[in-house]
């Protein structure tokens, strides 16, 4: 059987944490957002995307009124989450609070998730291509050193499953934008192609991760289409995964 989730090696020995990306099995869901959409937003049954989230609560253990998640913007906004709720405009939760858990939803866009060890703080960074640039992951970081005084060096991350290097085609106004190393350009097809990944990874060692301490998913949205949702690949007609942080502990 396809499980719901996947959790994080990085994060897996530190415990109370729950970290986790969902996949597209186990829900309710019919086509095309077959079968655990858990996007808000899409035109997919509000009743089915319910049923997705009290079945993915249910497994873990949380209750919705814990879950901090906001309505992304493609923007560059933080939020300080001290309880959950759904707000709007923010691409970046960080939280120091126990049993509040940040989530973002992505269906290409980049998930990263951010454990600081010493003042057990968490982030989730939803960043697709506009907040790669706006170095939105590196600003989280900055964000959670000023509000916590986070270090570099007790910090673990995940850079999550979005679309891959060779299926991310981008015209030259938005390839321009991106650092040499982190595209290509295919002389045949006059087009660019940009590696999310890469580009989002360089701003966590930039602020100072060891490489040791990141972890970068070996699955993809396009590549692994049927385990993953694609907006670009399903044409826009398709549910979103969640990416989900926080620290699950028991009076």
């Amino acid at each position: 059987m396809r499980p719901l989730f996947r959790s994080p090696a990085i994060f897996r020995a530190f415990s109370p944490l729950l970290a986790i990306e969902t996949t597209r099995h186990g829900g309710v869901s019919g086509a095309p957002y077959n079968t655990f959409n858990l996007g808000i937003n899409t035109n997919d049954s509000p009743q089915k995307v319910a049923e997705n989230y009290r079945l993915l609560f249910e497994k873990l253990g949380i209750e919705q009124a814990q879950v901090a998640t906001s309505l992304q913007v493609h923007g560059e906004a933080i939020l300080v989450a001290t309880q959950g709720g759904r707000f709007e405009g923010y691409d970046a939760l960080i939280s120091n609070a126990p049993n509040v858990f940040l989530g973002i939803t992505v269906a290409d866009c980049t998930p990263i998730l951010i454990y600081d060890t010493q003042q057990k703080a968490v982030a989730a960074v939803h960043a697709g291509w506009r907040g790669t640039v706006a170095q939105l992951g590196q600003k989280t970081l900055r964000a959670m050193q000023l509000q916590f005084g986070t270090q570099p060096q007790h910090c673990y991350a995940y850079v999550g499953t979005c679309i891959d290097h060779c299926h991310f085609e981008v015209g030259g106004e938005v390839a321009e934008q991106f650092q040499p190393n982190f595209k290509t350009f295919n002389a045949a097809q006059q087009r660019y192609f940009v590696d999310l990944k890469a580009a989002n990874a360089a701003q966590l060692r930039a602020f100072g991760i060891p490489e040791n301490q990141i972890e970068i998913s070996n699955y993809a949205t396009v590549a692994h289409n049927e385990d993953y949702f694609s907006y670009r690949h399903e044409k826009g007609q398709t549910g979103r995964m969640l990416a989900l942080i926080g620290q699950q502990l028991v009076d």
